[in-house]
């Protein structure tokens, strides 16, 4: 199939999975105990340096100069919302200074992506399949804060953070169209983002029976 063809099937395939990852009903949250907006924005805290380093990587191991700005703009963006994210928590009495985010290490979606090798794979996955993860989970945390009466934290995700993931989804999908033109670049490419969704899932899952978390922003 052509590429426009492949990236249109890809795009309706992962909003599919993506409708059972986060279904409409979960937009309704339920906060017991310890979950709440600063919690979550802790959490968001590793998953964006998560998001910053794997851009960061793959910007340095590859030629092609359209990737290299795309992950360039990811890296900045990612960055930027650390920062603010940091300075949002402070402003709600946590010092982030006092807060590593990688103490436990690198999680499980980030080191699948960090074995990713050929560009066409890392665009599907990161770019294109990430980020759109990501718009979805950072529009639940808009609700979630919205019922939490938190208007600023949502206000900073629905005026920055998400525009941004969007645009970065935008870019995988550019990307994808130049790059996924063949049966085999296609496959990988399906591949990635298949496996970047079921660990997706896994680990929502996973923080859900353990922690109790949903609603946390990113991915």
């Amino acid at each position: 199939m052509t590429a426009d063809e492949f990236v249109g099937r890809l795009d309706t395939d992962v909003k599919a999975l993506l409708e059972r990852l986060a279904p409409d009903a979960t937009l309704a949250p339920e906060v017991d105990g310890d979950l709440n907006v600063v919690n979550l924005l802790k959490v968001a805290l590793r998953n964006e340096v998560e998001a910053t380093e794997i851009a960061a990587r793959w910007l340095v191991t590859t030629d092609d100069v359209d990737v290299k700005l795309a992950f360039a703009r990811q890296v900045g963006d990612e960055a930027k919302h650390y920062r603010m994210i940091a300075d949002r928590l402070k402003a709600l009495g946590v010092d982030p200074d006092a807060i590593n985010p990688l103490a436990k290490g690198w999680g499980p979606l980030f080191s699948y992506l960090d074995t990713l090798t050929t560009t066409v794979a890392r665009v599907a996955a990161g770019q294109f399949t990430r980020e759109a993860i990501a718009v979805v989970k950072n529009r639940q945390f808009i609700e979630f804060c919205e019922r939490a009466g938190d208007r600023e934290t949502a206000g900073l995700y629905r005026d920055v953070i998400e525009p941004d993931e969007r645009y970065h989804h935008e870019l995988g999908r550019r990307l994808l169209l130049r790059l996924a033109t063949t049966p085999e670049g296609q496959a990988t490419a399906r591949a990635a983002a298949t496996r970047t969704l079921e660990l997706a899932d896994e680990l929502q899952r996973t923080a859900l029976k353990t922690a109790g978390i949903h609603h946390a922003p990113g991915c």
